[in-house]
């Protein structure tokens, strides 16, 4: 990993960051202001930049612009003590990958640059690498099917609608019906509407004109215009806004659009293909999504399956995300003992795809040796296996593979959850007291509130304030439990 460059004029500032990240491993070079940050630009790379905006000389949001002319794949943290609409708008519209107001949490500041870093690295066009290709592979019933159908698909322009769990690979699928099909000479743009401001999401997908509203300064083109001749790829489209799933619904419709604060139609040819986790048809009974756009949307229909059941793929992709994490952390490539894999492939992955990825990521990172057995893997791992064993042996039923989500035995999801998790934490306690293990309720107690606290992140996407009000609990509290429970090194 390249080091986090830091560019701000006030020193405390600089220095703070330099020992919260150097705390973590995380190499830092300073600098005081965007002349010597533009110089060092020609001849090194950042993994991260994270900038002030009110500097001597050129600000923030100017350095920021320059930048993406220059570094398109630069990910530009912005912070600044100047917390108004005006330069979060400006900051989003010049392509940061967030915002940070001072004053911040120290940590939460660590954890974003490390997601910055993370998901500079996961971009496709970072460096390319062998893995769409065996993504692609499968000798799973229900994906050979989706594969079939992106093959029927090559010469179709039909809008496609991809549903699944988050994490199953809905927009490596939407990839690949760009790549076979007959618009692969022309642009592959995606965007995902739960990540985007709802402030800022009409004017990401129609674009602006200069003067459409405060910091508009110049005109600028959006996906659709720049997805034109190729495919537009809207992710989580469920949580689209209504009012702009009115503006999409007429452009599938007419074929052209209006930019923000613009008189002049723009006519675009562009093939839709949506995803989502959520069930559409739900949230059109509950007036959350309208009806006419789910129709508009959902000509073909391609529904990935979870990991749980396409299983006979796990080797081939644990091995594959073995090799890359080797490859991005420089060390050698783990091997799995016959009982690790068998492991591996008795767990349920809620996380699907994304969730073995990590746990192959944190194999290279955490296991002192070469070869990994059943001990090294995820402590995750173990709870479910010890979890789904012990509520066997309580039952006189073979062991089996945990579920936490109650939809063991084709129960419906949410159906008997509570007597699920409670038996299977009665008989985990049962077994503890057994065998003499101290301070039982601690224990217990806090692995409950961590996996909580880890569940509530993952649902909000490492967002604290939605995941606090998920649970009931202020947003310090939370940030608190976090780091008495370990889970800011995460």
């Amino acid at each position: 990993m390249n080091p986090v460059w830091v560019v701000d004029d006030d020193q405390s500032i600089r220095w703070v960051l330099e020992k919260a990240l150097a705390k973590v491993a995380i190499e830092v070079r300073s600098f005081s202001n965007a002349a010597a940050v533009l110089e060092a630009l020609r001849l090194e790379t950042p993994s991260v930049l994270v900038t002030d905006v009110r500097m001597p000389g050129q600000d923030g949001l100017s350095l920021l612009q320059t930048i993406k002319q220059e570094h398109p794949g630069l990910a530009v943290i912005v912070m600044t003590a100047f917390t108004d609409l005006d330069s979060t708008v400006k900051a989003f519209q010049k392509g940061a990958f967030d915002y940070l107001a001072k004053p911040f949490d120290v940590n939460e500041a660590v954890a974003l640059i490390r997601r910055a870093a993370q998901e500079r690295e996961a971009a496709p066009q970072a460096q390319p690498t062998p893995g769409p290709a065996v993504m692609l592979q499968s000798s799973s019933l229900a994906m050979q099917e989706v594969f079939r159908a992106i093959g029927r698909l090559a010469s179709s322009r039909a809008t496609v609608l991809i549903t699944g769990e988050s994490g199953t690979g809905k927009e490596l699928i939407a990839r690949a019906l760009h790549t076979h099909s007959v618009r692969a000479g022309g642009p592959f743009i995606a965007l995902n509407a739960a990540a985007i401001p709802r402030d800022l999401l009409e004017a990401e997908l129609f674009g602006h004109e200069r003067g459409a509203f405060t910091g508009a300064t110049t005109s600028r083109q959006g996906r659709f215009e720049a997805a034109h001749g190729g495919t537009l790829f809207l992710d989580e489209i469920g949580d689209m806004p209504l009012e702009l799933q009115t503006r999409l619904l007429r452009v599938l419709a007419e074929g052209s659009f209006y930019r923000v604060g613009g008189s002049q139609a723009i006519k675009v040819d562009v093939r839709i293909v949506a995803a989502t986790h959520q069930p559409l048809e739900q949230r059109v009974a509950q007036g959350q999504f309208r009806e006419d756009l789910f129709h508009r949307l959902n000509v073909i229909r391609l529904r990935l399956p979870p990991l749980r059941e396409r299983k006979e793929d796990i080797p081939a992709l644990a091995q594959l995300f073995l090799d890359n994490s080797a490859r991005s952390l420089g060390v050698p490539v783990r091997r799995l003992t016959p009982a690790a894999l068998q492991a591996l492939l008795d767990f349920d992955y809620p996380g699907n795809i994304r969730q073995l990825e990590n746990f192959c990521h944190w194999m290279s990172v955490m296991s002192a040796s070469q070869v990994v057995d059943i001990g090294d893997l995820p402590p995750e791992i173990h709870t479910g296996a010890s979890a789904g064993a012990a509520d066997a042996q309580a039952h006189g039923e073979p062991p089996r593979p945990a579920r936490m989500d109650g939809a063991a035995s084709g129960t419906p999801q949410g159906a008997g959850v509570a007597g699920g998790w409670s038996a299977l934490l009665a008989a985990d306690a049962r077994a503890r007291l057994e065998r003499g293990e101290p301070a039982v309720m601690s224990t217990l107690t806090r692995d409950f509130e961590r996996t909580l606290l880890r569940a509530a992140l993952e649902h909000s996407r490492g967002k604290r304030v939605e995941a606090a009000q998920r649970l009931g609990i202020g947003r310090n509290t939370l940030t608190r439990k976090c780091q008495e429970l370990g889970l800011e090194e995460e």
